[in-house]
């Protein structure tokens, strides 16, 4: 429950915010009514399952209710704002804000604007975003899978056609991750990471263009993501992690504890 896990992160301090989890947890109410749910709001965040027609339906509903400056936020992580928001009388103050799961541990927010959006509503976003601890970056128009998907689905789709080919094993690929690029990662992204791996990044191409452009190249289709592939995998992450609730919930909880743990190193390697 919410209070549990706020009274568990306060114990390991890394609640966020200047209240205490039992203040925190007095702001924090459940409503069924939609319009005395959000009344006096100036901020709204949908985050209703990833399904177009329940949160269109949503989005009209507060359409009629809110007024001309309250922000209508939606959370989720692949549908376009267009798709969403588009016709709502009140689209200019329409965005997608999308957070990381889990987002309490992972600060990102991709805020990403719909055509007709006020570039206000998206200032607006960003402050807020930065405000309670969020580390939120602007996209500057819609585009599929936003941005950290798309990075993210780079990496997935080589991942399987390495596997797939018989390359490396499934659980060494994770490896090639979590012990390698990922630990760069936690800290500087891709492009950092070519700026300080040569002498600035214009030295970097220079060096490294040409041998980057013929392994891209080698770089096969977009995977089927199905068939003996799917079972391969699936079987080496069995092995590791059984698909039992019980197992599941303790390597999330696991999971969990590690991003907490890095969370806290990374605030104190930016104090530094």
């Amino acid at each position: 429950s919410v209070s549990k896990q706020m009274k568990e992160m306060e114990k390991s301090g890394i609640l966020k915010g200047s209240l205490s989890a039992e203040q925190q947890l007095a702001l924090i109410s459940v409503c069924t009514d939609l319009k005395a749910a959000v009344e006096g709001a100036t901020f709204i965040q949908e985050c209703t399952p990833e399904n177009l027609e329940l949160k269109k339906k949503i989005f009209n509903q507060l359409d009629l209710i809110v007024g001309d400056n309250v922000i209508l936020s939606s959370s989720t992580s692949c549908l376009l704002p267009s798709k969403l928001f588009t016709g709502l009388k009140h689209v200019k103050q329409c965005i997608v804000s999308h957070p990381v799961n889990p987002p309490y541990f992972v600060p990102l927010i991709e805020i990403v604007p719909h055509p007709e959006t006020d570039p206000s509503t998206t200032e607006r976003t960003y402050a807020l975003m930065k405000k309670i601890g969020q580390s939120p970056v602007k996209l500057s128009r819609e585009i599929e899978g936003f941005v950290l998907n798309r990075l993210q689905y780079a990496v997935i789709s080589e991942a399987w056609r390495l596997v797939g080919e018989g390359i490396i094993s499934p659980t060494d690929l994770d490896l090639v991750m979590s012990d390698g690029l990922g630990m760069r990662y936690a800290f500087i992204g891709p492009l950092e990471t070519m700026h300080l791996n040569a002498e600035g990044v214009s030295n970097y191409c220079e060096r490294y263009a040409e041998g980057m452009r013929l392994v891209l190249n080698t770089f096969g289709p977009v995977p089927e993501f199905s068939g003996e592939i799917v079972q391969k995998v699936n079987q080496a992450m069995s092995e590791k992690i059984p698909v039992v609730p019980k197992v599941l919930d303790a390597r999330r909880k696991w999971r969990d504890e590690c991003l907490t743990g890095l969370a806290k190193l990374k605030t104190q390697m930016k104090s530094d």
